[in-house]
């Protein structure tokens, strides 16, 4: 079995390849021409900051894989996009509340920052010309802002209205700088300071209690081995020894240890919009469970400036047509057909009966099977003669209800909510509640923590491990989610139906709850631009 295990496993992360595995980074080919629009993931969790367990935080991270020297322009996000988080608060797959995210730039007051050289006003050829801080940001010549405006019912005709700054009153929020690097900012440890100055108090219509809400460069909190993975998968993808050089046989002989710097992503960022909104705004009734999802729209018309400047280098037209969306990690990378992504993309969840094939019978494992059966049974016959070849190593169990609970209606018990129409969407339940950030496990749900993934989503639960697992048949196993922690058996299929389902499937790049701050946005200080071989970003409480 051990050798069974070994050549599935390498077998399943070559056929995934870099893409599929770096959540929903560039996951369909059409939005990867508008990386501004592309959303990377999603997070969907009760807070775990202490005193705040009563709110739900939700997380979209737009613009992928941005190197942190990415200057002179940074990362702005599109004005000319919609960003937008919905939420389905009773089970129909239809959003009930949807927060929209517009953005604007701005020259600072009096136009871009000028300097006299001879007697001519010139004006500066960069964004950031001065060290900037909380107080003090006349060195910026390039300010973004956003408003965030309340949809009841659908997203295009239902009621609008607008949020407010608590502190201000105003429906303009204020968005910090990229982290260009420690000298634009005063010196090392300045910008946590500088960027929790832009977590704003929001007000939200027909909501009593104040909500917080923060838009902004993060590090990159996804975790992968891709250099390897581009590297025809130059490891084998099942835990190893315990420990780095242990060579103590703690795990799959040849296996992948767990080592943070198999990590490729770590110094790179993303931009976060994140919304924190107490739960009794978000439910409806007697239904703790919610279900969101993100996504972005364009115009459908687009016509470029001749003449361009700053503000108006184009202009766009017609309906908001939608490029990206994105709840559960992997859906579109390992579910969905190639030719399907695209469609995917601008789809909405009460659709989504369009792409039930992909789900209850899957590809990829049947692309496993007929790739290495024949190469596995071989291999077994040669260490025991009497072994008996396997008539299939993918999960046998079809229509694939174990997928269809996990990716479109959730987990009775746990997070399916009553009258489920089946939908792709990450699904919360309001009513569990959250785990201490100590305690929080990264494979959440399969090792017995309610409040991890996927119950919705947590920043440290590690997404890529549990998807591996899932594909290839966990759900046919016992799972805790029994009273007291103990073994369930969800009925969905049997370890018969999975033969590697129970195998320890990983890429070796750890993910724990407590690299990550324990206070909203919850995400790190985003990795500076400079100097070169700064060190990585940490927790600061």
């Amino acid at each position: 079995m051990k050798h069974t295990v070994t050549c599935v496993g390498l077998a399943l992360a070559l056929l995934l390849g870099a893409d599929a595995l770096a959540s929903s980074h560039r996951e369909a080919p059409f939005v990867t021409k508008y990386p501004q629009s592309d959303g990377t993931d999603f997070y969907l969790f009760k807070s775990y900051e202490p005193g705040r367990e009563d709110y739900v935080t939700m997380i979209a991270n737009y613009i992928p894989v941005q190197a942190a020297y990415g200057g002179p322009h940074y990362f702005p996000m599109d004005s000319q996009a919609l960003y937008e988080i919905h939420v389905d608060n009773n089970g129909d797959s239809r959003e009930d509340l949807t927060f929209q995210f517009r953005f604007k730039d701005a020259f600072p007051a009096g136009g871009p920052v000028r300097l006299n050289v001879d007697g001519e006003e010139i004006s500066s050829v960069l964004r950031n010309i001065g060290v900037l801080s909380a107080d003090d940001q006349t060195g910026l010549n390039h300010l973004e802002s956003y408003s965030v405006s309340v949809v009841q019912g659908d997203r295009r005709r239902g009621s609008r209205s607008t949020a407010t700054n608590v502190a201000t009153g105003s429906a303009d929020f204020a968005k910090p700088f990229d982290y260009a690097g420690t000298k634009t900012f005063g010196g090392p440890g300045n910008y946590t300071t500088y960027a929790n100055s832009f977590i704003h108090d929001i007000s939200i219509p027909g909501c009593s209690l104040p909500g917080r809400v923060f838009v902004g460069q993060r590090n990159e909190a996804f975790k992968l081995s891709l250099g390897e993975v581009f590297d025809l998968v130059n490891f084998v993808p099942l835990e190893g020894d315990s420990a780095p050089g242990a060579g103590d046989g703690d795990g799959f002989p040849g296996g992948v240890t767990q080592d943070p710097e198999r990590n490729i992503l770590a110094r790179n960022n993303v931009t976060s919009i994140a919304l924190e909104i107490h739960q009794d705004c978000l439910t409806q009734g007697d239904e703790p469970v919610v279900g969101a999802w993100t996504t972005s729209s364009l115009r459908q018309l687009n016509i470029l400036n001749p003449r361009p400047t700053f503000l108006k280098p184009e202009v766009s037209g017609g309906r908001w047509t939608q490029v990206s969306r994105l709840s559960a990690p992997l859906v579109n990378e390992l579910v969905i057909g190639f030719e399907s992504k695209d469609r995917f993309n601008s789809s909405e969840p009460k659709d989504d009966g369009q792409f039930l094939k992909f789900v209850t019978n899957p590809g990829l494992p049947l692309i496993l099977d007929s790739l290495f059966r024949t190469p596995v049974n071989q291999t077994l016959q040669m260490v025991d003669p009497e072994f008996v070849p396997f008539d299939n190593i993918a999960p046998t169990n079809f229509p694939r209800n174990d997928l269809v609970t996990a990716f479109l209606t959730g987990f009775p018990g746990l997070n399916q909510p009553a009258n489920v129409v089946p939908g792709e969407m990450l699904r919360l339940n309001t009513d569990i509640l959250p785990t201490p950030r100590e305690a929080q496990h990264p494979l959440g749900v399969a090792a017995g923590d309610p409040a991890g993934f996927p119950n919705g989503r947590r920043p440290a639960d590690d997404s890529v491990d549990i998807a591996l697992r899932v594909v290839m048949g966990v759900l046919c196993y016992p799972v805790p989610l029994g009273e007291n922690g103990a073994d369930l058996d969800l009925g969905l299929c049997s370890p018969e139906d999975a033969v590697v389902g129970n195998q320890p499937f990983t890429d070796g790049a750890p993910i724990r709850a407590t690299e990550f701050n324990n206070s909203f946005p919850y995400l790190l200080t985003p990795y500076p631009g400079s100097p070169v071989g700064a060190p990585l970003p940490q927790p600061v409480d």
